[in-house]
């Protein structure tokens, strides 16, 4: 396929991988008929041998056909899960296509990961409806979510964001791997959105056999005493010895019944959601990766001399061979008899005791994995999208073209802004909807998209990592009995906290303690800029009150106006969305309210 824009190379492969689907459904549905017409004729075939007296060749043709109907049943699966794998590529193409038209309805909003009160996952749009986490995530599993949104929450310091950036590099271009990631984790939505605490406790308990080295004895003692004596019997002799061992063995069994239910319960149960990772983990360790971070993710999916999705796949086996009992007869032959259930209590506890301190690193892989590729395929799709340059240099942001990730059309406008050093304040005024609380919410944004590794919507953007603080949507509480002014001054509250500590802090207030008279309003404003410039921050304060503007002659070099204005053209009024220099000389309030029939 030839690469035109992201675009329409999307809509090639989503055309080509459903194309590709329909073969493989019409395959799957020959290859269903071919195993119908099979069991039907091996089953008639093998009623008229017998019928006849063709006891020898009935028998053959019974397990023979037994042996082709199994082979028949896995080229069934192989082809369905195939025809899937194209479906799931087919929908990923189709989704990027979406998310590029900000048609962002029906992906994962991440709601879950959203905290009252976070120092601005609110106020930018990072969780829910139309929001950042929406446009980036191309995690399947809930932990390769959990660990996006973990990065979405909080900046990351400077050497982890020059990794990611070089993990993402690395990954951006390879469209197949990625896709192919995501797909494969498609295969099981349904079990890698469970969270595997439970089972991660599970390993840390005490192990069944502690203590008990004489049951360890019986679990393999018992068994061949068992078949000694059934073969005793066999010979003749008497049936007492083999009965008496069965009887023995029913007591061991009854005696540890629930802690032989608990060890199935808790293992089956994990054992379907960490399956689910195997086609994850097999992607992963086969591709060979350059980049450190990426390298060092996959040294930890090496386990002692073998790969996780080996040790994954010896607990299906284990947990299949444990799943034998379910059968209501064969659980009495086998655990009677054999000592099944602690045989393989005892081969999970040898696996527990090798996964338990490896698990959880494992899973860890596999989720940073799906997040890198979430920046990745981001970084792709974008392709005019800068990638951030890390500054040393304190509070140095300079960002050119800047503009907002989730607005989508094609007149998005651009603006470019700069400052360097603790204290500074770019003061924003401007008329009514002239865009000053949008440009607050661009740039915060790509600060937090540049903090988490991601790509920026600029043309270019360098900025000195810290923590971003925003007060935007302040309302109120008529649970806790609080007005929109007061929980504006408890988000003041909490920023001032904030940046009496040692981390830098880019702080973005919108409209500032809007909910009192112009008086107090202009006073309290003033005091909170000059406070904000003795700390170690820097950032935007939007307002209507135009006497703030003269705090750049009173904090020369440390406060910048800037303004956003409107104009009316053939009767409409209109805005140009442009950030200038110097302070808004044009409003348009009571232009709005005449035209809301409001006579002034």
């Amino acid at each position: 396929m030839i690469q035109h824009s992201p675009e329409a190379l999307f809509t090639q492969r989503e055309q080509h991988f459903l194309a590709a689907e329909e073969r493989q459904a019409t395959k799957y549905r020959w290859v269903g008929w071919l195993r119908l017409s099979f069991f039907v004729g091996s089953v008639l075939g093998c009623a008229v041998l017998f019928y006849y007296g063709h006891n020898g060749a009935g028998l053959g043709l019974l397990f023979g056909g037994y042996f082709i109907f199994a082979a028949l049943i896995y080229w069934h699966n192989k082809i369905e899960y195939a025809r899937k794998h194209q479906l799931y590529l087919g929908l990923i193409n189709r989704k990027e296509n979406e998310r590029l038209r900000g048609e962002l309805t029906g992906f994962p909003a991440g709601e879950e990961f959203q905290e009252p009160n976070h120092f601005y996952t609110a106020d930018l749009d990072v969780f829910g409806e139309n929001s950042l986490f929406q446009l980036l995530n191309r995690a399947v599993t809930r932990l390769g979510q959990q660990r996006l949104a973990e990065w979405l929450k909080g900046p990351a310091s400077a050497e982890e964001i020059l990794a990611r950036q070089e993990a993402v590099a690395e990954l951006q271009p390879d469209l197949e791997w990625r896709q192919n990631l995501q797909a494969r984790a498609m295969h099981h939505h349904r079990k890698t959105q469970q969270l595997p605490q439970p089972f991660l406790q599970w390993l840390k308990s005490p192990n069944f056999f502690a203590g008990k080295p004489w049951l360890v004895v019986l679990t393999f003692l018992l068994p061949l005493l068992t078949i000694a004596a059934a073969v005793y019997w066999g010979q003749g002799y008497s049936h007492y010895p083999f009965i008496g061992l069965v009887v023995v063995q029913f007591l061991v069994a009854y005696k540890f019944s629930r802690q032989r239910d608990e060890y199935y319960e808790e293992s089956t149960g994990m054992y379907e959601t960490l399956r689910s990772y195997t086609d994850l983990l097999v992607h992963i360790e086969g591709r060979s990766f350059q980049s450190k971070k990426a390298l060092a993710l996959q040294q930890q999916l090496k386990i002692g001399e073998q790969q996780a999705s080996e040790h994954v796949r010896k607990l299906a086996s284990i947990i299949q061979f444990l799943s034998a009992r379910l059968n209501t007869y064969l659980n009495f032959i086998l655990n009677h008899m054999l000592m099944w259930d602690f045989i393989w209590m005892w081969r999970l506890e040898r696996w527990k005791k090798t996964m338990s301190g490896n698990i959880g690193q494992v899973l860890n892989a596999a989720a940073e994995f799906e997040a890198l590729a979430s920046l990745a395929a981001f970084q792709y799709a974008n392709p005019d999208f800068a990638v951030p340059q890390i500054s040393g240099q304190p509070f140095e942001f300079c960002a050119d073209d800047l503009s907002h990730p989730l607005i989508f059309s094609t007149g998005r406008r651009a603006n470019s802004i700069s400052f360097k050093g603790a204290g500074n304040t770019v003061l924003i005024t401007g008329s009514n909807m002239s865009g000053k609380s949008t440009f607050l919410r661009a740039v915060g944004v790509n600060m937090v998209l540049a903090f988490t590794g991601a790509a920026v919507c600029a043309r270019k953007v360098t900025v000195f990592p810290g923590q971003v603080y925003t007060s935007m949507r302040t309302e109120d509480n008529l649970a806790e009995n609080t007005s929109s002014f007061y929980a504006e001054l408890k988000r003041l509250k909490i920023l001032l906290d904030l940046t009496r500590a040692d981390q830098p802090v880019y702080f973005f207030l919108d409209e500032i303690l809007k909910g009192t008279n112009s008086h107090d309003r202009h006073q309290g404003a003033m005091a909170l800029i000059r406070q904000l410039h003795q700390r170690k921050a820097a950032g935007f304060v939007s307002t209507h009150d135009l006497e703030l503007g003269n705090m750049e002659q009173e904090l020369p070099g440390s406060v910048q106006n800037f303004s956003f204005n409107s104009y009316f053209e053939d009767g409409q009024l209109r805005f140009d969305y442009t950030l200038r220099p110097g302070i808004c000389q044009s409003f348009n309030a009571s232009q709005l309210m005449r035209q809301m029939g409001i006579e002034l």
